[in-house]
């Protein structure tokens, strides 16, 4: 898994010092390429800088180019911070030791909660779960949750089988816009992803109501978190996870969809996920393909 960033790289190698309050070199944020790497960088940038200023400490931001490079990079502690999505938080839990410390509010509601959804063409005649037998189906990523963990959970099920044995062909697009783009271009027959991508890619006009369309919904999920390891100073942490969820009384916050707020979370929030795993009786490998 080759590690990118949009700054210089040379801080990956450097040892971990940390000092009481602080760590002795540039704290290193990571994003999860849900969707498009450019694209989650410009989005988190308003908060990168606004915890930049906070700390008094340079903040800078890298993607890997899956799931799984983010949770490696954590464990060999290159990363302080990261923007996980629930299944990948889980997997940085058991890796790296990470905590969930905040997780942002939809705008117009008062929950962090989304959902899955399996998306086909409009025009296919896909009209339920029942309907994808043998067909060509794109999920996310093996560590995604509304992209990965929840579609296998659904369509077990529905159906008894595991994705790759009820599908014709089963395929990973590794980010949410491409599994998207792929149910508009006819190259797969459908895909999962969740309800924030989709309504953001409708926004934007990439899609529409008339190219994709959702023929079935999970249940509700936590949020995505932001996550610190756990072995960071307490009083960074604390410090950190403060300035989070106080941004929103002086900036315009940003993430992963519309984002009012930011609000503390915990580790315990995130059971259900556990629960799914043990559930679908998933192996570590099985996550981090």
């Amino acid at each position: 898994m080759r590690f990118k960033s949009v700054f210089a790289t040379g801080v990956l190698g450097f040892s971990l010092f940390v000092s009481a309050n602080a760590l002795a070199r540039d704290i290193i944020m990571a994003l999860i390429p849900a969707e498009n790497n450019e694209e989650m960088i410009y989005t988190f940038e308003p908060m990168r800088a606004y915890l930049e200023k906070k700390l008094g400490q340079k903040v800078k931001i890298y993607t890997a180019t899956d799931y799984a490079g983010v949770v490696e990079a954590m464990k060999k502690k290159r990363v302080d911070i990261a923007w996980f999505g629930p299944l990948s938080y889980y997997l940085a839990e058991q890796e790296a030791g990470a905590e969930a410390f905040a997780v942002g509010i939809r705008t117009g509601s008062d929950t962090h909660t989304y959902r899955s959804a399996l998306v086909t063409a409009c025009d296919s005649g896909i009209k339920s779960i029942a309907d994808l037998k043998g067909k060509s189906v794109a999920f996310v990523d093996p560590a995604s949750t509304s992209g990965g963990l929840m579609p296998t959970y659904m369509i077990k099920q529905a159906t008894g089988l595991m994705p790759e044995k009820y599908f014709g062909k089963f395929t990973y697009s590794g980010s949410h816009d491409a599994a998207e783009l792929a149910v508009k271009n006819k190259t797969v027959d459908a895909a999962a992803d969740n309800d924030i991508t989709y309504d953001n890619m409708i926004a934007k006009g990439l899609i529409t109501t008339k190219t994709n369309c959702i023929i079935a919904y999970s249940d509700p999920l936590p949020g995505s978190p932001l996550v610190y390891r756990g072995d960071l100073p307490a009083d960074l942490k604390k410090t950190i996870q403060d300035a989070i969820i106080n941004a929103h009384k002086d900036i315009k916050v940003s993430g992963y969809g519309s984002i009012s707020r930011y609000v503390a979370i915990a580790p315990k929030d995130y059971q259900l996920i556990r629960d799914l795993v043990r559930q679908l009786a998933l192996k570590k490998d099985d996550m981090l393909k």
